[in-house]
């Protein structure tokens, strides 16, 4: 194989969502459209664990309907993710991915992923050339909690995912409103518990569902500082002025040790708890006592907002793919170490301009939630939060194809590149 005709690995790390198979699906196409730079077009099996196992999927040999086909299926099915992270200590784990890369005669990595994500790639990219190896290495933008970057959106205005999700709580939020409407003097009070380990995105796009602000809802984000004794207080106040309340509280909302469990990279998977923020806050609020009669009512929605099709924003998908497009343009015109990114352009009419920016600064960086976008009363967001959110969850539904009255997604076969090298068992698997 020429040296300029090599062949691509790319993976998926981390949480799934609604559109991150766009993003894989733009890399693929792009790639087509350099036949002449691109050679066969890998999946790692399951993230970067298909590098350490040796199991790449081959994504050259699938149908092209089901390449296709990955635009409106969800979550990370298609060729799976992972939450195991190359650790700095683990130099072991980074020596067999350059093994697997030359092997393969890989010459380009695509990483789908957040800030651990990029770190990943950054340190990939610098031991390939430590060892030789020719490797272009180029970051894709992702994660549904929006903290990747900087808290000047310098870096990335917003990631692929987030737009999703913030539709789903949206349109969800409505629905929640009618069912609280209407039992309210059963159930005058119900609690929300959305996703949102640390920062306040998630929570905060339920004031998309209501920014003249008519119903009952009050939001505690991470960054509220607000314990159970003020959201007592608060929900009680809002009974007797309004007669029912609906509470959005984010998993990382301080109710003390709910026995969280954490992943490989140390985040707190609150979804996978024994117990949740909801449950606490509900059993918290029906033993004190309600300013109203009835009790107070709980939802915990899991993997739901993050893998569900129907509510996804038509925006995020566009721009879900064309990140993953400018990620094969970076490849192809500007070389390694960088992350295909987005960027708002100014104005009141909104418009994104799709950019690079060095791995080296984006790797493990973490946004804020910006202080001024939460409002005084520290249980809402302002209007320059809706102002910034709001395009991002789109006009209109998107079309899912149906087969037999279900969806039908795409179901990539399983063609696997010939093994060439004995079996590895990851570091943290031992």
């Amino acid at each position: 194989m020429k040296k300029s005709n090599r062949n691509v690995f790319v993976a998926q790390s981390g949480g799934p969502s609604p559109v991150i198979n766009n993003s894989l699906r733009g890399i693929v196409n792009a790639c087509r459209s350099y036949p002449e730079r691109f050679g066969s077009v890998y999946g790692g099996y399951h993230g970067i664990l298909g590098a350490l196992r040796e199991e790449l999927l081959d994504l050259s040999a699938q149908p092209d309907e089901e390449i296709q086909l990955l635009r409106t299926t969800p979550a990370a099915g298609s060729i799976g993710t992972c939450r195991y992270k190359l650790k700095s200590n683990h130099q072991e784990d980074f020596e067999r991915v350059i093994e697997v890369f030359k092997a393969h005669e890989v010459g380009y990595f695509f990483y789908i992923g957040g800030n651990d994500s990029m770190d990943t790639a950054h340190k990939v990219a610098e031991l390939a050339a430590e060892r030789g190896l020719d490797l272009v290495a180029v970051g894709v933008a992702k994660t549904i909690d929006n903290d990747v970057g900087d808290s000047e959106f310098k870096l990335v205005d917003h990631t692929p995912g987030y737009g999703s999700v913030a539709r789903y709580w949206a349109c969800n939020l409505q629905n929640i409103d009618e069912e609280n409407r209407g039992s309210s003097p059963a159930d005058p009070v119900i609690v929300i518990q959305v996703m949102g380990r640390k920062i306040g995105f998630i929570p905060a796009a339920a004031r998309l569902a209501d920014p003249d602000r008519e119903m009952p809802m009050q939001i505690y984000m991470p960054e509220s500082g607000l314990g159970l004794l003020e959201l007592t207080d608060r929900v009680n106040d809002q009974l007797k002025e309004r007669g029912r309340s609906i509470i959005v509280i984010s998993e990382g909302f301080e109710v003390g040790d709910v026995g969280a469990s954490k992943d490989s990279f140390g985040h707190t998977e609150f979804s996978a708890s024994q117990v949740t923020a909801q449950q606490l806050v509900v059993n918290h609020l029906n033993r004190v006592g309600l300013n109203a009669r009835g009790s107070a009512r709980g939802q915990t929605v899991g993997t739901d907002q993050r893998d569900t099709m129907a509510y996804a924003s038509t925006v995020d998908l566009e721009e879900a793919y064309k990140v993953g497009e400018n990620a094969v343009r970076i490849a192809v015109e500007e070389g390694s170490g960088f992350m295909s990114t987005l960027i708002r352009k100014p104005g009141p009419i909104y418009s994104i301009m799709y950019d690079k920016v060095p791995l080296v600064e984006v790797a493990n960086s973490e946004r804020e939630f910006p202080k001024e976008w939460i409002a005084k009363n520290k249980v809402d967001v302002t209007d320059d939060f809706v102002r910034y959110a709001r395009p991002l969850i789109g006009e209109d539904w998107v079309s899912v194809p149906l087969r037999n009255g279900i969806q039908r997604f795409a179901r990539l076969e399983r063609i696997f590149a010939e093994p060439r090298l004995p079996k590895y068992t990851p570091v943290g698997h031992r």
